[in-house]
């Protein structure tokens, strides 16, 4: 039996419920850090979850050209999302790999949002699971991305500089 391997991130945003879930769904292109944080081959302009059970989750170039992460799998607004992850080690678009991320917003008041993210299923990366693990849970992982949405959900401006490189991350998986 495998052991299950996952990366769990929480964040607070000083904000409502339903406009947190809508910066991390509608917002996603305005803070994941696509500088360094794609996939295509081609200059990346946005990163688009599709609002429904069983959109796609892909990043789109300013050539127009369009290249897949995953899918929706729970679309359950203003509380849960899943998407599947299909991102290899190597990070290219792996179709047979899945994994799963899966953010619940939850209401701590009116004006106040915690938000939990786990990524699961990280052993289905087979000898490589512990590292993408590690490298999940680094700054240039879901930590830093995870701070990013928070202080665009905040209303806050975001920093241009990101801790590490897709670059890297692919260098650390060969």
């Amino acid at each position: 039996m495998k052991k299950e391997l996952a990366v769990r991130k929480t964040v607070t945003v000083n904000a409502p419920q339903k406009h947190v879930f809508t910066v991390f769904t509608e917002g996603h292109g305005a803070w994941w850090p696509l500088e360094t944080h794609h996939i295509g081959a081609q200059t990346p302009q946005t990163v688009i979850i599709e609002p429904r059970t069983g959109g796609r989750w892909f990043e789109r170039a300013v050539d127009g050209t369009e290249c897949d992460w995953g899918k929706v799998l729970v679309w359950d607004p203003f509380g849960r999302l899943v998407l599947s992850w299909e991102i290899s080690a190597q990070f290219t678009r792996d179709p047979n790999l899945k994994t799963e991320v899966e953010v619940h917003f939850i209401a701590e008041s009116s004006e106040r949002t915690r938000v939990e993210l786990e990524h699961r299923l990280l052993e289905n990366y087979g000898e490589q699971a512990g590292m993408m693990q590690s490298i999940f849970d680094s700054g240039g992982g879901w930590t830093g991305i995870m701070a990013r949405f928070a202080t665009q959900a905040a209303g806050g401006a975001l920093s241009t500089e990101v801790p590490c490189s897709a670059n890297q991350l692919a260098d650390q998986a060969k």
